[in-house]
């Protein structure tokens, strides 16, 4: 071997080995017997917060077993470690939900036996970027595995076990869709996706039973050995491929950690430091909840501005949902509203993020509106192409929307001034609602945000639909709107004298597109729109042909004398 190459993977053995076993060392001390100088205090206090439980104590003894694993878990290795992903950063996820889990299955076995749990170990993640070994190290304190359940869980396709699974799978693969991940949630598994080998070290939490080390390079089998130095919970070892070696850097796994798990509810330390600080406040209750708090996570949200509506909604049936709304305060570009962008709301399942840009789960119209949707209802592995499909999510979409429409006409009766900023700011959003919109309920409910000036308001004030529909005359069947440049102009036009003698309410379109909107809104409350033109068009059984007041009208009487000059001039057999 190369002395310069064999000279380089000594040094970074060696400076592997003081990386990891300072924190250790340095938490094993009684921190509280001496003074932490200011000067290194930054550097210190990163070693000091390192749990113990992160260490290299764990190794294999006496003779392995090896085992096959079964057909169908052997495709899935070979789909999963040959396949192409763009987003293999997923694993992680995996890993932490698994983690998660496994605490969570520990907190109720508490509950449930009468198994001792040794209460000196907290409920915690740990994680261990290591570019000096490019190795990545996920350790949970939760319930561990007996020798049995490795063999059950690690062995198998936990998740489903069905040849159809499997099938699918390789569909998928075939048809050059990348992301099986995402849909079919294959867990601990997805950990090849980036290892070409994986080491897990684990003990239950039943202090009768021996630790293990589960160890498999995705080849088609693994070895289980008994293992000593293990404490409670279950450790995994990724030794990263060399074109993944970027999930061993630090920067990049707390990227990931943030992105899709800080809302797991155990702390998660990465590195020695804990990261999840953000609370998942659309769990709390909403009076509970801060202005402070809601601005904090309105910004961990990408926000910049802060929030000009809050708005959470709860409940379990239909669906389980648990949602947090925010509507912003700056006012968008017309590029902004222009263009066809993302839906700003993320979707969670039990507080694992499962997409970011969730576009499915409202209408574009409502690109405006930032925030998280948590449901229970909605499995972790659900992926892009399912949730354009699924029945599920068209429910979800459903029922939120009915639900922000709600809320926003609340606020319009609550505080009707800053309802018409918010207005003058977004209403191009919900005209574009209406205009897209293929049921005529959702176009109506839409409309009902809008506002208009009448002839019967005063200037710059508005009234809206409903308020116009109560209103209307005993006898008025159809909403009269006139579309004109200004006010001035369309009190001053013809059309609007012709039906100004009816004492009708006109709503005025002082926007060139909002003719085209009242067109494809079409009715409201049963009550069609009607154009005042369409409406002098129409009325074939006026009495009176004259418009009173307007100096280029006939009178009266010279309308008479036109009538009967006509009828003496013109034949008698044409009537006129």
């Amino acid at each position: 071997m190369n002395k310069f190459v064999l000279f380089a993977k000594t040094l970074r053995q060696v400076g592997s080995s003081r990386i990891f076993n300072q924190p250790r060392f340095i938490s094993s001390l009684n921190t509280s017997s001496f003074k932490i100088n200011s000067d290194a205090k930054i550097d210190q206090k990163r070693f000091i917060k390192t749990s113990c439980c992160m260490h290299e104590a764990e190794r294999a003894v006496g003779k392995s077993e090896k085992y096959e694993f079964l057909a169908e878990t052997k495709q899935l290795l070979n789909i999963v470690a040959k396949s192409l992903y763009s987003d293999k950063e997923v694993f992680v996820r995996e890993l932490i939900s698994n983690a998660s889990d496994a605490i969570e299955k520990l907190k109720y076995a508490q509950l449930t036996s009468d198994q001792e749990v040794d209460g000196q170990i907290p409920f915690e993640i740990q994680i261990n970027a290591n570019d000096m070994n490019n190795t990545l190290t996920i350790q949970d304190t939760g319930v561990g595995m007996t020798k049995d359940e490795l063999v059950k869980f690690l062995g198998t396709i936990a998740h489903s076990g069905s040849k159809a699974f499997i099938e699918n799978l390789s569909k998928n693969a075939e048809n050059g869709q990348n992301s099986i991940i995402g849909q079919f949630g294959v867990g601990f598994y997805s950990a090849f996706m980036v290892a070409d080998k994986v080491q897990v070290f684990s003990k239950s939490y039943k202090e009768t039973e021996q630790a293990f080390e589960w160890s498999s390079s995705g080849d088609g089998s693994y070895e289980i050995s008994e293992a000593q130095g293990v404490t409670r919970g279950t450790k995994i070892i990724l030794h990263l491929k060399d074109d993944c070696s970027e999930f061993s850097k630090d920067e990049v796994i707390r990227k990931i950690v943030n992105k899709y798990s800080n809302f797991v509810g155990f702390p998660i330390i990465v590195n020695g430091d804990k990261i999840n600080l953000i609370q998942p406040i659309w769990l709390e209750d909403a009076k509970n909840v801060t202005e402070e708090q809601h601005e904090e996570f309105y910004k961990f949200l990408g926000n910049m501005d802060k929030p000009r509506y809050t708005f959470t909604y709860k409940t379990d049936a239909p669906l389980n949902i648990r949602a947090l709304f925010y509507v912003p305060t700056f006012k968008p570009s017309p590029m902004e509203i222009s263009q066809e962008g993302d839906i700003g709301v993320s979707l969670y399942s039990k507080k694992v993020l499962i997409l970011s840009k969730a576009n499915q789960i409202l209408p574009r119209w409502l690109r405006f509106i930032k925030g998280v949707v948590d449901s229970e209802d909605i499995p972790l592995n659900l992926s892009r192409e399912l949730l354009q499909d699924s029945n599920l999510i068209r429910k979800l979409r459903t029922i939120l929307t009915q639900r922000i429409l709600r809320f926003l006409n609340d606020e319009a009766k609550y505080d009707e001034e800053k309802y018409m900023q918010f207005y003058s700011d977004y209403n191009l959003y919900f005209k574009e609602g209406i205009y897209r919109a293929a049921d005529q309920n959702e176009k109506e409910e839409i409309a009902s945000l809008l506002r208009f000036e009448t002839n019967k308001t005063e200037p710059g004030k508005t009234i809206s639909l409903n308020e116009y529909v109560k209103r209307m005359k005993a006898d008025q069947k159809n909403i009269f709107y006139y579309s004109a440049p200004s006010r001035e102009i369309a009190l001053n036009s013809p059309y609007f004298e012709a039906i100004k003698q009816k004492d009708h309410e006109v709503l005025f379109l002082f926007e060139q597109y909002d003719e085209m909107v009242a067109l494809q809104l079409f009715q409201f409350k049963n009550k069609q729109l009607v154009g005042i033109e369409q409406e002098n068009l129409a009325d074939k059984n006026k009495d009176d042909i004259i418009i009173e007041g307007d100096s280029r009208s006939l009178t009266n009487d010279q309308a008479k004398e036109l009538k009967d000059w006509l009828k003496t001039t013109l034949s008698n057999n044409k009537k006129c």
